[in-house]
């Protein structure tokens, strides 16, 4: 059965029209996001920029982590933020998803100014950064998966009518929101993590806190929104098609695998690229678990400590950081 008057194809609701809700789940990641809401420009970055313009502070390894991080981030930010304003606003027109959308996306405008921020501070080469995901080929592999899991939704005459254009639909919605946000951005968090707990890079550590929070939302809104098209059209969830979509996270977590070998290679104070490439194997099966597949890995979390950046209730020096403690976002569990 597909069902016509549901977050997808619902020729008799008014976008609107917003009241009264209907998928309050929608709502609450909109407050949320409210409740976390940041700019670059309110974490200091001159510690950062002293420790990269010192020639003892950092390592070969880690600037070259620090680089292909921020040459990453710089450009599939703008691809994540393309995705939604183009395809997924355009084809579930509910009026409280949208709503949150529209603060995903604007989330995503930050994200972008964040690394603009952080290459002005640096005094890097925008050219060598914003052409990282052409030159790099590890980097360049992991977009070019992500564009060519997403062109059903970019096609301007596409609709979500019929089991068939469902199935595409949701195949894009894993690739941008399960795999582009909730796979591909981790272990470069982690690895931006991982040097702000030895004080190096703090203010980019941050800042990558503060968006692993925003794509936290975003991952948890995805799902979200997959799960209720699966439960509206169980017709389309086959078992040849969840097979599929197991077989492009296998995929796209071997091309994660690359990237933090790549990134990292000889690992950092007495972290290693085997570590990353373990983190990325956890945080698969919990994204697997999420839209309802079985695990891949059963792989333990080699970073207990990745859970703290995504606590809100820290409590931090009122004179020496942003505080975070006021926000209602700390209630939150994931």
């Amino acid at each position: 059965m597909v069902v016509q008057k549901g977050i997808i194809n619902n020729s008799v609701v008014d976008p609107n029209k917003i009241l009264p809700m209907r998928y309050m789940w929608a709502r609450q990641h909109y407050k949320d996001g409210v409740a976390n809401n940041w700019t670059p420009e309110e974490i200091a970055m001159q510690k950062d920029v002293e420790q990269w313009k010192s020639s003892h502070t950092l390592s070969p390894t880690e600037r070259r982590l620090i680089l292909w991080n921020l040459g990453f981030f710089a450009t599939a930010e703008s691809l994540t933020a393309n995705n939604i304003v183009l395809a997924v606003y355009k084809n579930v027109t509910n009026p409280e998803c949208r709503q949150y959308l529209l603060r995903q996306a604007y989330e995503e405008a930050v994200h972008t100014d964040t690394f603009i921020y952080c290459c002005d501070s640096l005094g890097l080469n925008p050219d060598e950064m914003y052409t990282m995901y052409q030159t790099v080929p590890s980097i360049k592999a992991k977009d070019d998966f992500v564009v060519q899991l997403t062109t059903s939704v970019l096609d301007p005459n596409f609709k979500t009518e019929g089991p068939e254009n469902i199935q595409k639909f949701l195949h894009d919605l894993i690739g941008f929101y399960v795999i582009m946000e909730g796979i591909f951005f981790y272990a470069g968090f982690a690895m931006m993590l991982a040097l702000k707990r030895q004080g190096k890079m703090v203010g980019i550590g941050e800042q990558f806190e503060y968006i692993m929070r925003d794509e936290s939302l975003h991952l948890a809104f995805g799902c979200d929104l997959i799960n209720t098209i699966k439960a509206e059209n169980p017709i389309v969830w086959t078992p040849t098609f969840a097979q599929q979509i197991t077989g492009l996270i296998a995929q796209a977590v071997e091309l994660e695998k690359n990237y933090a070998k790549d990134a990292c290679p000889q690992g950092i104070l007495g972290i290693n690229s085997e570590q990353f490439c373990q983190y990325v194997e956890y945080i698969t099966d919990r994204r697997l678990e999420r839209i309802g597949l079985a695990k891949m890995f059963d792989t333990a979390n080699p970073f207990a400590w990745m859970s703290q950046s995504i606590d809100l209730n820290k409590e931090k020096n009122f004179f020496e950081t942003r505080v975070t403690e006021y926000q209602t976002a700390g209630s939150l569990e994931w």
